[in-house]
């Protein structure tokens, strides 16, 4: 071998090794300060759970980021996007008749769309909630919220439903992606409230609390 191919093969060994050190860098957690910024929410949800042993919580989190950091998420193409947002409107719809049915299909609408952009599926629940904690930390747990609504439904009146698909839904709007559809989806979310709003009046003769769409 020539003195020539051996010196690019270092070369090339030294810059894969300066890349990974990188990549390293940018995914590893520099510690409370840096995890606090990164999930916001999440962080004290997780302090919280570990009776504000933040010394845990954050090594909880380190390892979040260890196992879900390098995910690399696919984009949905323009007519995915569009179904996922007509099926979210129809929960919307669904809402008024039978709440509880609107946010397990909310549920359901939000596992089917996280597998679709590439994190774990709805089976391994645990490990997709984790994932998306660590790319979309400050609205994951409106998935947890309308999940443990689904699948327990225990002491769950109405206005504690419509609060969970409102946070929910920020989640949805992260993972289907506002960029060059706000406009549409503001028009699509304004006639699922109204036509909501009308119905219920029509039916009960009190409005509707709230609006679905935008938590307001």
């Amino acid at each position: 071998m020539s003195t020539g191919v051996i010196i690019a093969l270092i070369v090339v060994g030294v810059v894969v090794v300066v890349a990974a050190g990188v990549f390293a860098a940018r995914t590893k957690p520099r510690g409370g300060r840096s995890l606090k910024s990164r999930f916001g929410p999440e962080y004290e949800r997780v302090v919280a759970r570990h009776n504000g042993d933040t010394k845990a919580a954050e090594h909880e989190l380190t390892e979040r980021v260890r196992r879900h950091g390098s995910l690399r998420t696919r984009e949905l193409d323009p007519a995915a996007r569009e179904r996922y947002r007509a099926r979210w409107a129809a929960a919307q719809e669904r809402f008024v008749e039978s709440p509880s049915e609107a946010v397990a299909e909310a549920e359901a609408l939000i596992a089917d769309l996280a597998k679709e952009r590439g994190f774990p599926d709805a089976g391994r629940y645990d490990e997709q909630v984790e994932a998306l904690s660590v790319h979309h930390a400050h609205h994951v747990h409106g998935y947890r919220r309308v999940h443990e609504a689904a699948h327990t439904g225990i002491g769950a009146g109405t206005e504690e439903l419509r609060e969970a698909m409102v946070e929910a839904r920020a989640l949805f709007d992260d993972l289907t992606g506002a960029g060059g559809g706000v406009a549409h989806r503001d028009r699509t979310d304004e006639t699922a409230a109204d036509s909501a709003h009308t119905r219920h009046n029509r039916t009960s003769g009190s409005p509707l609390k709230g609006r679905l769409a935008k938590g307001s």
